[in-house]
């Protein structure tokens, strides 16, 4: 039942007020206000008529129209809709409308549902309350919704004109906090106090698991809560954490505030303050935190970290870390200072904002050492990590006709135990499309002469090499080598006898370079000296080369009554020849102790000329393997294909001029257990034998020189498909994205915390006494390399490393990182790591037991953002020794 009441009260106003309004209307008495208006239209009327010369016009003036009564202006400001299922009652003397069961109000910007709703137009005032049922319980709360803000109490009363209310037993969300109130008096839109208030992150606010009691407090909706004498109630139990008042932030836009730090203590720096700071929210597209660590002996660290972000164009992230470590004391023999430093950027573009053009980044430099002696717990599952690497890039398409593409790339690999860097600042690369000048418009090329394509490709590299030791620094660029190099290739494909596919080019090179070397001895130190000769300079080059390759399928089958119905080779073999000529004039000769060596003056370009004709064979052979098996479902009406071996590969090369085969090469790979175990393995043989200095055959031919094999399994149960973490930060410092060598995760970061449910897991699905469904997940990963190039025959390196985690019950969740190293035989970095879900806290320990990364932490804390300060965590740093 809907109806206007703004309607309703303008009748009943009319038929209270009676004829004489009406009477009023029609019989309007003169006053003075007419009369003047009246003689102000006489004077105007004569002084046209002075104006111009012509009889006046005198206009009658109808009095009817001019009424001098006051407009009735409407009690309500607005229009007011309403409903109720089970009676709307009118009560026309008290100026009351009931509406019961069900009851629904509208007015202004006001939404009131209730199970009794009083509407008072007399005194402004709106009663809403609930209802009791049958049983005796309380139903149809009211809820009370004025813009965005949303309360539901027990009952209110409320006054739409000055805007005040009082109500009982209030609940209200702000946020991630949810408020419930005793009694609450609404001063304005914008001002609330409140008495007996239960703040809280919980969900279940009847009854949460933990809330703050402010005796009295002040909300500012959307900005803040202020309240008086608060303490903290764990399970409706008081305990002694007390403030006599407190602050709690509300909004919705991010804004700039401290980061408190958190204590603690390692055995040679000495007790800490970690991971404090300050947070600036520069704006709503880019922010920034400053981070630190002190420690009493006086190291320090420094952090900053930045995201930005901008909506359908491009987003990133940048984080530069710098640490100055010092071990023990001043004097002592362990004494040790170090300072080390990582930088890390991470760039996307997005695709729909200019297709074509690119620009993507992906930076991990800084010290060798940086991950294995970081005193940051985000670093430990990186310590094991070898290579750093970064890479940043342009692109960038034209769409003429032939096409043309460009890209600038700086490259950057680092070696972390040798600690050698080679970067490439920058390399340009630019292509023109193929061109083909035979064929037609329109069309299919077919044949030799219209397959003819050249294309044109530039590719120009500032080559840098160093070490640590001067990074960045001036001698480092004092080495770079720059050069260009063109290619033109000449290419065309064609079909023999139908079955075979043959391709023949003709390529040509040609290398600029800006750096040549020339070698002489000195015969002091019977070394050869490399002189740098700065300058431009350049060599051509051209080979021919050829391919022929085609296709075998070989299909057997098997009963169709068996488990196995076919099994399906598929082959494909190949053919190269290649020719290069000498061009050993841009070779020179410099004398010996033992007589004369050549060399070319364009060691370290993009490419050198070969010193003598290369003339080989080159054979290949790939292989693949798949069956058709009978489906154990019976409803299907197909075999199932399976894979049984992806691919076997064998190739080899005959060179031509010295009449010498190459080694031949075995590689292969496969899923296996329904593609869950990774599978690769490879091998080196010889076709010759191995011979001592005396000439003695000491191994055989066709020997294995090496050999590796490397297995990955994981398994995880049906209820936890699709859903294991990745270690992001992990795959950042440049190591794995799962957590086979630990999780890089701090432990007092809540929201980094891989472990934590996420927001769609949070709603607890157990049910009964007993739940046998418990998701698990166990990561195995096996090496092993074997090497027999001088006939040592020896295991090289052989390791298994294995990570399992599993959910013993629905909050608690735990997770192993171990190895073995049967080569050195010693156990690999281990981690256990545990966490206790508290629905609105979180509870995590992790510990490494042994080894130089032992260490261990416990952290309890409030998830919601909001109250994220509101935690307490203990850890030992790793004891490291500086070298």
């Amino acid at each position: 039942m809907r109806t206007n009441l703004f309607y309703i009260v303008l009748s009943v106003y009319f038929l209270t007020i009676g004829s004489s309004l009406l009477l009023a209307q029609e019989l309007p008495k003169p006053n003075k206000s007419f009369k003047s208006k009246n003689q102000a239209s006489k004077a105007e009327t004569a002084s046209i008529k002075q104006a111009n010369e012509q009889p006046p016009i005198v206009k009658k003036i109808d009095t009817l129209k001019v009424d001098s009564i006051k407009k009735f202006k409407s009690a309500l400001e607005g229009k007011v809709k309403y409903r109720a299922k089970k009676y709307a009652k009118f009560d026309q003397k008290k100026k009351l409308i009931t509406l019961y069961d069900g009851g629904e109000l509208n007015y202004l910007d006001y939404e009131l549902k209730a199970g009794i709703i009083v509407f008072d137009y007399q005194k402004n005032e709106v009663y809403a309350g609930r209802l009791k049922d049958s049983a005796g319980n309380y139903t149809q709360l009211p809820v009370f919704k004025q813009g965005s803000n949303v309360i539901e109490p027990d009952s209110i009363r409320f006054n739409y004109k000055t805007k005040k209310a009082i109500i009982w037993n209030s609940r209200t969300s702000q946020q991630e906090m949810n408020i419930k109130t005793e009694v609450v008096k609404k001063e304005n839109d914008s001002v609330y106090f409140m008495k007996g208030a239960r703040i809280t992150t919980a969900k279940d606010l009847d009854d949460p698991e933990y809330y703050f009691l402010a005796r009295r407090a002040k909300l500012v909706p959307g900005k803040k809560v202020v309240v008086g004498l608060t303490n903290l109630y764990i399970a409706d139990v008081p305990t002694p954490i007390a403030l006599p008042f407190a602050f709690f932030p509300i909004t919705v836009k991010s804004h700039s505030g401290i980061i408190p730090p958190s204590f603690g203590q390692n055995n040679d720096r000495g007790y800490a303050l970690q991971n404090g700071g300050y947070y600036f929210a520069l704006s709503e597209k880019y922010d920034l935190a400053v981070l630190g660590d002190y420690y009493t002996n006086g190291s320090y660290a420094m952090r900053f970290e930045s995201s930005y972000a901008n909506k359908y164009k491009y987003s990133g992230n940048v984080n530069i870390r710098f640490e100055n470590l010092i071990s023990s004391e001043r004097g002592y023999p362990d004494y040790a200072k170090s300072k080390i430093y990582n930088i890390q950027w991470s760039h996307s573009k997005d695709t729909k904002s200019n297709p074509n053009s690119r620009f993507s980044a992906s930076v991990n430099l800084g010290s060798s050492k940086y991950f294995q002696q970081s005193i940051n717990q985000i670093n430990i599952g990186s310590t094991l990590n070898n290579t750093l690497s970064s890479s940043v890039s342009y692109s960038k398409t034209f769409n003429t006709v032939p096409q043309v593409n460009m890209s600038l790339t700086a490259t950057h690999s680092q070696n972390t135990q040798t600690k050698k860097i080679n970067m490439t600042l920058p390399t340009l690369q630019a292509s023109v499309d193929r061109v083909f000048p035979f064929a037609p418009k329109d069309g299919i090329k077919k044949g030799f002469i219209k397959n003819i394509n050249l294309q044109y490709n530039l590719r120009g590299e500032n080559q840098i090499e160093t070490t640590d030791e001067f990074f960045f620094k001036k001698e480092m660029f004092s080495t770079a080598r720059t050069g260009f190099q063109h290619t033109i290739p000449l290419s065309t494909n064609f079909k023999i006898f139908k079955y075979f596919s043959s391709t023949s080019s003709v390529n040509y090179n040609e290398v600029w370079t800006l750096q040549t070397i020339k070698k002489s001895s000195d015969y002091v130190t019977n070394q050869v000296v490399s002189t740098r000769v700065n300058g431009f300079d350049s060599f051509r080059t051209y080979n021919f080369s050829n391919s022929i390759g085609t296709t075998i399928y070989g299909t057997f089958n098997f009963k169709e009554t068996g488990k196995i119905q076919s099994i399906r080779h598929v082959m494909r073999p190949s053919i190269s020849y290649s020719y290069a000529p000498s061009f050993s004039k841009y070779y020179e000769q410099y004398e010996t102790a033992s007589g004369y060596d050549s060399y070319t003056r364009f060691e370290g370009s993009l490419s050198t000329p070969g010193n003598g004709i290369a003339h080989a064979l080159g054979f290949n052979l790939s292989n693949t393997f798949e069956a058709k098996i009978r489906d154990s479902d019976s409803t299907a009406t197909a075999p199932k294909k399976i894979m049984l071996l992806n691919n076997l590969n064998l190739n080899s090369n005959y060179d031509i001029e010295n009449e010498r085969w190459s080694n031949i090469g075995i590689s292969g790979g496969t899923l296996l257990f329904n593609q869950k175990m990774n599978v690769n393995f490879g091998s080196i043989l010889s076709p010759y034998a191995l011979r001592d200095t005396n000439d003695n055959i000491i191994a055989n031919p066709f020997r294995m020189v090496s050999a590796n094999l490397t297995m990955g399994y994981t398994i995880t149960s049906a209820t936890k498909e699709d859903k294991t973490k990745k270690n992001v930060q992990g795959a950042k410092n440049g190591g794995r994205s799962d957590d086979l060598f630990g999780s890089n995760n701090e432990i007092n970061n809540p929201n980094q915390n891989d472990d934590l449910v996420s927001k769609e897991d949070e709603e607890d699905t157990f049910s009964g006494f007993y739940n046998a469904d418990i998701p698990w997940d166990i990561n195995l990963a096996y090496s092993i390399t074997y090497s027999n190039a001088l006939n040592e025959r020896k295991i090289s390196s052989n390791s298994l490393m294995v990570s399992a985690n599993t959910d013993l019950t629905p909050k608690w969740k735990i997770g192993v990182s171990t190895g073995y190293d049967f080569t050195n035989k010693g156990v690999t970095f281990t981690q256990i790591r545990l966490n206790r879900d508290l629905m609105s806290w979180n509870m995590s320990f992790n510990w490494s037991p042994f080894g130089q990364n032992a260490y261990w932490g416990f952290f309890i804390g409030i998830k919601a953002g909001v109250l994220s300060d509101i935690k307490w965590d203990k850890q030992t740093q790793r004891d490291r020794t500086l070298r």
